[in-house]
């Protein structure tokens, strides 16, 4: 298959990545003439690489070692030095750009400037010492994608206390799921939000976690509804002295691995996991993966659409660290046109916008083409993740978006709160492939046994640690909880639980988890690949299908379709769904039903309940199968836990 998109003489040489390997070259005398040779010393040599990148973006001094201890779990990274991350937003101090671009869905855009940003997480880093908050105590957000939220978050990380949150779409017994387990002392809350037309209402779900959270010392809250929080101190009160006392902000120097934040896992079969990670992994792994990855600097405009929910939050915020300026957007991607993303993108002249599959392929039903409607001609990069983009999709975006616009797929995870593998501005891409390893992940595809392949579909593989691997589990003080969620199949080597395959062009193909794996005959597939060409299909809006053993050694696989409105499931329907997965797909993995469904489960940050739903038809208690707080659509759980196997395959 050819590239879709090639990098130009000029795209190479203003890359940030080229002036990195310039560096390189010159410090250590290694030659690295392209990204492979790049990448393949920074694997090689991890401490030397991720000192170079250290000196490269000049965080001062280090202590001593870099890795004094390389063994997965517990690699020790960079001890006995001591940083805070927001030092590195402190230093982006400008005035001929914003720091925020915080967009409504009515479109009203506001600009916060970096002294105001600066400014306020001073004030409220007051307020929470004044509130006792010291360091290592946490601060808890249930909020939406507001500035506010990143003042809260960099206040937080300022004084060395632990930032955690979710996003105000989710019910309070899923937020106690997982704030309550951290014992925050402070609460930083909205009165609701608007989303799709409408106004929520939160004051009573906060009024539920106030009376969750024990530990509580105050509630903070924004007004984005103009409603009185009851027990809560206004925001406005909280930075009050922002203008009084500007710019006077002294950060906690702490440990490399002091903890910055906790992100959770999904939460689906059981509590949700607190993953820890620290001030010096992150910062080290965001400056890579903005800068030198995604090209991001002081002259972009990054807008990526999420939730304080979704680690991509995480991801997006640290498009500070590198001076840019971040697009906070907290309503729906589709309101009031399916195409709104990219009207706004227009409207704030986003250079990277970041978006998922589904996204893109809703906008392909609706007829979109965002290059007619839209002004994107300050785009030059789409960052895709959440799940696999189809061939097609990327097609589609080369031709509607525009064909110098480099759609840059990523794939990692909260569990790192960054991508392993994505694009570089200097490396090709080529349609439903994600171009290359990022710098300094030890990225390979293994067999069953443990082995290497290429070519073929293997497990992704880590297998040298990264600064940004977690410091820990939250409540997991002997590490068994770390240890099984990762090394148990391969001791030593971080197993992530998605199927890949490694190209002789050294791209990535990401085939979907692998614990959800398709084994019809012995033949293995990730589900991702019957979702790309079955969800293209117009009268199917979305699709899962599920590979289940049974008892009797029989195996059932079968697919549910979500049709698209005034699509019926006729014979001639199934007929053409079976016929597109055996022409496209594979003649081993054509279903044996196709069951027209509701509706499609999925965690709270959009990924499909693949593995649960499994465990329902292999007969698990629906008790003990999934958390149904941690559900989008809870009552859907109820119908698929009545469907039955009608036979085996």
């Amino acid at each position: 298959m050819q590239p879709q998109w090639v990098p130009t003489e000029a795209d190479i040489a203003h890359a940030r990545i080229t002036d990195f390997a310039t560096f390189v070259a010159e410090r250590t005398g290694v030659p690295v003439p392209d990204y492979r040779a790049l990448w393949q010393w920074s694997v090689d040599d991890l401490a030397g690489f991720w000192r170079t990148l250290w000196d490269y973006f000049a965080l001062g001094d280090v202590a001593g070692a870099v890795l004094s201890s390389a063994e997965m779990p517990g690699a020790q990274w960079f001890p006995g030095t001591r940083l805070n991350y927001v030092d590195q937003v402190i230093r982006q101090l400008r005035s001929d750009r914003p720091a925020i671009k915080a967009v409504s869905e009515d479109g009203v855009v506001r600009a916060v400037s970096w002294a105001e940003l600066i400014d306020s997480t001073a004030a409220f880093a007051r307020t929470l010492r004044s509130l006792g908050v010291r360091a290592g105590d946490r601060v808890a957000g249930y909020l939406p994608n507001i500035p506010e939220a990143v003042v809260a978050f960099l206040a937080t990380a300022s004084i060395g206390a632990v930032w955690s949150a979710c996003g105000q779409d989710y019910s309070p017994k899923a937020a106690l799921d997982r704030l309550g387990q951290l014992e925050p002392t402070v609460l930083v809350t909205a009165d609701g939000y608007r989303f799709g037309g409408k106004a929520h209402d939160k004051r009573a779900d906060i009024a539920a976690l106030q009376a969750g959270l024990g530990t509580l010392r105050a509630t903070v809250a924004v007004s984005q509804l103009g409603l009185d929080v009851p027990d809560a101190t206004s925001w406005r009160e909280a930075v009050r002295d922002a203008e009084a006392i500007p710019a006077v902000i002294t950060t906690e120097a702490v440990d490399f691995d002091h903890p910055l934040w906790i992100v959770f896992s999904s939460g689906t079969t059981g509590l949700p996991k607190g993953i820890v990670h620290g001030h010096g992994g992150v910062l080290l792994e965001h400056l890579k993966a903005l800068a030198l990855q995604s090209d991001i600097g002081p002259e972009d405009t990054f807008f990526w659409y999420t939730s304080p929910s979704w680690m991509m939050w995480n991801f997006q915020v640290a498009g500070l660290l590198v001076g840019a300026t971040i697009v906070c957007y907290d309503g729906s991607p589709t309101y009031p046109t399916p195409d709104s993303l990219w009207r706004i993108a227009a409207e704030v002249g986003a250079t990277v916008l970041g978006t998922s599959p589904g996204y893109v392929l809703a906008c392909i039903k609706a007829g979109a083409v965002p290059r007619a409607d839209h002004d994107l001609s300050a785009l030059r990069a789409v960052g895709i993740t959440g799940s696999s983009l189809p061939t097609s999709s990327a097609l589609w975006l080369g031709e509607n978006v525009g064909e110098r616009v480099q759609v840059s797929s990523i794939s990692g995870g909260t569990d790192v709160v960054s991508a392993f593998i994505g694009g570089v501005r200097t490396v090709p891409v080529w349609p439903g492939e994600l171009s290359a390893p990022y710098l300094g992940v030890a990225l390979d595809a293994f067999d069953q046994t443990g082995q290497p392949v290429r070519g073929e579909v293997g497990e992704l593989v880590v297998t040298a640690p990264m600064p940004s691997m977690p410091v820990r589990f939250w409540r997991d003080e002997d590490g068994k909880r770390y240890h099984e969620a990762y090394f148990d199949t391969y001791p030593g080597v971080w197993r992530h639980g998605d199927w890949i395959t490694i190209t002789d062009h050294h791209s990535v193909i990401v085939h979907g988890r692998s614990d959800s794996t398709l084994n019809r005959h012995g033949i293995r597939m990730g589900s991702a690949d019957i979702y790309q060409s079955v969800e293209r299909l117009p009268e199917v809006a979305e699709a899962l299908v599920i590979g289940a053993e049974q008892p009797d050694g029989g195996y059932w696989m079968p697919l549910f379709v979500v049709l698209a409105p005034g699509a019926e499931l006729t014979e001639d329907l199934k007929s053409r769904i079976n016929s597109t997965i055996r022409t496209e797909v594979s003649p081993r993995h054509v279903p044996d039903e196709i069951i027209s469904a509701p509706g499609i489960p999925h965690t709270r940050t959009g990924k499909k309940l693949e593995v649960p739903i499994k465990k329902l038809f292999q007969g698990a208690d629906p008790d003990r199968v999934v958390e149904r707080s941690a559900v989008d659509n809870p009552d859907l759980l109820d119908w698929y836990g009545a469907i039955r196997p009608s036979g085996s395959n």
